[in-house]
């Protein structure tokens, strides 16, 4: 039980990884033993040596200390990974060595927005043309689950860097984590002591709790039924979308036939984030289930392009990826063989839709959309019925009142109508 506790980066299992192979596998750099040495990502570790030497100009301290202090953790460090081959066991040199390399450029990333006067113009990762160029796909990397280093090698190097006497403040490099991989997001609150990158992106993710609280289970749904409904049918129902008033992805409620969602950005980077996130709840005891049940909840929303396009006229889906077509191809693979919450606060907000729609005028308004407003000649088809029926009661109420006169008005009719007889002399 106490080393199930220390672990905290995770390999995969193939289960997991044969759905979509390319979604966890970095590109362009490793970081941590996992996918260390392979062919493709070699190119970087030389940057890697370079980012080192700029590092231990800048503490002006000897590598021997870094490698004495980062000793003293190692233990740490290696029980974080489940599994860790033995070589990382057998060879401690190596290990404490491949953790200063990695942590070292991995700050020296995170200062990528602010401008660090000891590097080259023409630095292929550090100039503004790297920054362009090669720092989207780094950044894509730093979200792998399995390329992940512990927070206490940041922290332990940092340490080391600033030289103070007092602990290193972590919610400093939380903000430096979020303001380089989630610059939408602004931190207002603590996240508290993170296990690792991913870790911190993942909490930025839902750190503010929802605006709109959720009512709870009605009493007469049965939990087993039936009560999950694409957009299209909810709009037709009657459910109204508004965007939520805070970006946090576990911001979702429903109240009086309103569905307030948070705006959600979809771009290439979407599909990778998410997926990594997901495994990592999945993998992580205590981690939580937010994103998986807020994916699995916008893949129930998202069937095919219309439920996009509805989402997206609402502001709650930004595409970036062009086709709608394409964003709900997106949403359909990523809750595959993931396992949700039945009793979380997005289940309360499915059921509570599910009894709204199931209200008789609630129903009667989805079925009335659904016959006679699908398309333009079924409307105008409704209104021309419409129209002949009034005209046709007006004119059975017209000939019922001509038949129906009173009788008075008949004889005074007849009567003014009728001669008078002529007086004979």
């Amino acid at each position: 039980m106490e080393q199930w506790k220390k672990h905290s980066i995770y390999k995969i299992p193939s289960v997991v990884t044969n759905l979509n192979k390319k979604a966890y596998k970095p590109q362009a750099v490793s970081f941590g033993p996992y996918h260390y040495g392979e062919e493709h990502l070699m190119a970087m570790e030389v940057h890697k040596h370079r980012a080192l030497v700029h590092f231990l100009k800048r503490c002006e301290k000897p590598i021997e200390l870094v490698f004495q202090e980062m000793e003293q953790v190692v233990q740490e460090l290696r029980d974080s990974y489940k599994p860790l081959d033995p070589i990382w066991i057998l060879d401690t040199p190596k290990f404490i060595q491949m953790m200063i390399l990695d942590g070292c450029f991995t700050l020296e990333i995170l200062r990528a927005n602010d401008r660090v006067a000891d590097y080259a113009e023409n630095d292929p990762i550090f100039s503004e043309h790297g920054k362009f160029y090669i720092l989207p796909y780094i950044k894509r990397d730093m979200l792998m689950l399995e390329n992940q280093i512990s927070m206490t090698v940041l922290l332990t190097l940092i340490q080391h860097e600033t030289r103070l006497e007092q602990e290193y403040d972590h919610e400093l490099l939380n903000q430096k984590i979020v303001k380089l991989l989630n610059p939408r997001t602004h931190l207002i609150q603590s996240l508290g002591k993170c296990l690792h990158i991913l870790d911190v992106y993942r909490k930025s993710l839902i750190q503010e709790e929802p605006s709109h609280p959720t009512t709870h289970v009605p009493e007469d749904i049965d939990a087993g039924e039936e009560i999950i409904r694409s957009a299209v049918e909810l709009h037709e129902a009657g459910i109204h979308f508004k965007k939520s008033k805070t970006l946090s992805l576990k911001d979702i409620s429903f109240d009086r036939g309103v569905l307030r969602l948070p705006t959600l950005v979809v771009d290439d980077t979407t599909e990778y984030m998410l997926l990594n996130i997901i495994a990592f709840e999945r993998l992580h005891v205590g981690a939580g289930n937010e994103i998986t049940s807020f994916t699995y909840f916008m893949d129930t929303m998202v069937d095919n392009a219309m439920d996009v396009a509805i989402l997206n006229r609402k502001g709650i889906i930004i595409n970036g990826l062009g086709s709608d077509k394409v964003v709900s191809k997106l949403f359909n693979s990523l809750s595959r063989d993931i396992a949700v919450d039945r009793h979380g606060v997005l289940d309360v907000v499915r059921t509570n839709m599910s009894k709204y729609c199931r209200k008789p005028w609630n129903r009667w308004h989805s079925n009335l959309i659904h016959t006679y407003f699908r398309n333009p000649w079924a409307i105008v088809s409704l209104i021309a019925g419409i129209l002949l029926f009034v005209l046709t009661t007006v004119q059975t109420i017209y000939s019922v009142k001509q038949s129906y006169q009173s009788p008075d008005q008949s004889n005074s009719t007849i009567s003014h109508n009728t001669p008078r007889p002529r007086r004979l002399p």
